[in-house]
């Protein structure tokens, strides 16, 4: 059978850690003589994660290493969010029918503009909302920084983190619940520990595939 990207994550156990990290490219430059800085921001933007598993049995390890190997280092992708926030904080976790879209065509930089939601609701989303545009292997994951209101005709402005990644157009289903964005692995090797109780350990770095 052929391998598909990109790969669900395995559903035998949970992670037990995950550090995420938005990464910005900023150039500093400082003066020797008076200190005074010189910063340039730069377009990149990138998600990035370290993951690790909890001890783990043969049988639930190798679900986990099969799927790291089917990877093959960082030539494949794969789908992973925040797992603590497959929930919006937001009022839309109330009108779990809403469903949002991207309200006009060609729009760039690190708002959104959204319509289709709940008319006239203060906090519709909230910050430390996730946000997702587009679905598998077009999967863009995005963070709301500021709490939005929806107005009397259901648009609702967002700022979000990173800038958006593509062109969308108007209509494209945006997503609120059980958000993820594609991955891959930091480097081309796939480590796993045994010790003498049989127990496995596996972690993993990750960053967004850009």
């Amino acid at each position: 059978m052929a391998i598909t990207y990109p790969l669900a994550l395995p559903t035998t156990t949970g992670i037990a850690n995950i550090t995420l990290t938005a990464r910005n490219t900023i150039g500093i430059t400082t003066s020797p003589f008076t200190l005074k800085q010189q910063v340039q921001k730069h377009a990149g933007q990138r998600w990035e994660a370290m993951v690790t598993l909890p001890p783990l049995d043969r049988d639930e390890a190798e679900e986990w290493i099969s799927f790291l190997m089917k990877l093959s280092g960082s030539f494949g992708t794969f789908l992973l969010g925040d797992p603590n926030a497959t929930t919006p904080r937001g009022g839309i976790k109330n009108y779990p029918t809403d469903a949002m879209e991207v309200n006009g065509a060609g729009q760039s930089g690190n708002s959104l503009n959204i319509d289709q939601a709940t008319a006239s609701t203060t906090g519709y989303l909230k910050a430390g909302d996730y946000l997702q545009i587009g679905n598998a292997s077009t999967a863009e994951l995005y963070k709301v920084l500021s709490d939005a209101d929806s107005n009397a005709s259901g648009e609702v402005t967002v700022d979000i983190w990173p800038n958006l990644r593509t062109t969308h157009a108007d209509g494209e289903r945006v997503y609120a619940a059980n958000t993820t964005g594609v991955f891959r692995l930091a480097n081309n090797q796939t480590d796993f520990n045994i010790n003498q109780a049989s127990i496995y350990g596996l972690s993993f770095r990750a960053v967004e595939a850009l």
